[in-house]
């Protein structure tokens, strides 16, 4: 003891001072030592909940991306084969279209030559009833001296009949 003495050391001070750093040690470690560890463990637990939220976040944007991208890839082949289609479908639409104008043209021609050649057969007939009128008559002015009027009558109808009946065509030749 005489060493603690001469480096100036009281024991009873000494051992105070111990017993009030065990005190104090207490108290911190209690009601601060305590707390703050629990404090800064919730901190690290979000702090790593935070980074593994991250890469989440981070793999599930790269999964978006790659997503994206097989979706635009998927909506451009769409389009390509709806634009590939339509093109089908216009060319069979303008196929179809021609077609039924050329047969529209084609009916439409066959029309105008019935019309014509019935138009035609109708204009030879009057045309025929004209020229037989036409032969009467110039037969009747001929015939008007050379005749009395009954034999003038039968020769004209006579020639009429004969002209009606040969057609226009032999008389023509």
């Amino acid at each position: 003891m005489e060493i603690l003495h001469t480096l100036g050391l009281e024991w009873k001070l000494f051992l105070g001072q111990i017993i009030n750093f065990l005190i104090i040690a207490y108290i911190l470690k209690r009601f601060l030592y305590k707390p703050i560890r629990k404090m800064l463990e919730e901190r690290r637990l979000k702090i790593d909940q935070s980074l593994a939220d991250a890469e989440n976040a981070k793999a599930a944007l790269e999964n978006a991306g790659l997503e994206r991208k097989k979706i635009l890839e998927g909506a451009k082949n769409d389009a390509g084969a709806l634009a590939a289609a339509a093109k089908i479908s216009l060319e069979e639409n303008k196929q179809k279209m021609t077609e039924e104008a050329k047969k529209q043209s084609e009916q439409i021609i066959t029309d105008a030559k019935q019309k014509a050649s019935a138009e035609f057969d109708g204009l030879s007939k009057r045309i025929g009833q004209i020229s037989v009128d036409l032969s009467g008559k110039i037969l009747s002015k001929v015939f008007a001296d050379l005749f009395t009027e009954d034999e003038k009558q039968k020769v004209i109808a006579k020639a009429l009949d004969k002209i009606e009946k040969g057609g226009y065509e032999k008389i023509a030749n």
